[in-house]
């Protein structure tokens, strides 16, 4: 049978934590990555069994890599603190990667959620997702080093997209939704300023409409109502907001470096001949 290991990276996430083990029992090990906790995310994990990793990743590409490293399973599905899986779901999973003709990676579908209302539509531009890449063979998945949604590289074949779902818990209401875009936008202007890849004004402009038009007629946002011309505005101001904080985080590094460096010292002033002759 093929060894199937999970892999969670967690944030003090105490109290979301145990839904999410407690259904992971069709896994053959549990790895939890936990970065820079100080609740009793660690404790959870151990009660569950799970290998723990513990430090500080303030990148997400190693804070992955440093959980795959501690997997020993042949295949790995990868899973966040605030999302549920059911039995239904864990015979899909077992099926597919025991089938003897199984692919490399697969698609797994969203259900999103934002406080108890389930919202399938509008989903995108960086501020949610309704499929990710999370089952795959072990070494056919990597990430770039990068804070927040770092890009994937995924190796092999596709099996395309599996039926059963992975229950997301997004957001708990409206003000939690934009707290997440603070988040996002402020770790996202980082890797923006470290990169150089700042954009200009029109061009965040451009983007954002299109994002939000994307998110909203494209993928019919519009049928989920206030949230989802909620969820589309929010990703049309991600890439704005996200383009503006860094430069405002390279201003300020303009500004402390030019603070940091030492004073010239003033040019000597010439004598006067009757001085010099003094």
């Amino acid at each position: 049978m093929a060894k199937l290991s999970a892999l969670i990276c967690a944030h003090n996430e105490e109290q979301r934590l145990h839904a999410c083990l407690s259904a992971l029992s069709f896994c053959d090990e549990i790895v939890v990555v936990a970065d820079r906790c100080s609740d009793g995310t660690e404790g959870v994990a151990r009660h569950y069994g799970a290998k723990v990793v513990s430090g500080i990743f303030p990148i997400e590409g190693p804070r992955k890599h440093a959980g795959i490293a501690r997997c020993t399973g042949d295949w790995i599905l990868e899973l966040d603190a605030d999302e549920g899986v059911t039995a239904a779901f864990a015979k899909e999973i077992r099926d597919t990667i025991e089938a003897a003709d199984a692919a490399d990676w697969y698609q797994i579908p969203v259900d999103n959620y934002v406080g108890d209302q389930l919202v399938r539509h509008g989903w995108g531009g960086s501020f949610g997702t309704s499929s990710v890449a999370r089952l795959f063979r072990r070494g056919h998945k990597s990430w770039k080093a990068e804070r927040v949604h770092p890009g994937a590289k995924l190796e092999g074949r596709f099996g395309g997209r599996l039926t059963q779902s992975i229950k997301h818990m997004v957001d708990e209401d409206i003000a939690d939704m934009f707290a997440r875009l603070g988040r996002y936008t402020a770790l996202r202007a980082q890797d923006l300023a470290d990169s150089g890849k700042v954009k200009s004004v029109p061009d965040d402009a451009f983007r954002g409409v299109r994002r939000f038009f994307k998110c909203y007629v494209s993928r019919k946002g519009y049928k989920e109502g206030e949230l989802g011309f909620l969820i589309s505005l929010m990703a049309g101001l991600y890439p704005i907001l996200s383009n503006l904080r860094a430069r405002e985080i390279l201003r300020n590094r303009a500004k402390a470096g030019a603070e940091e460096r030492p004073a010239l010292a003033p040019a000597p002033v010439p004598l006067r001949r009757a001085e010099a002759a003094q």
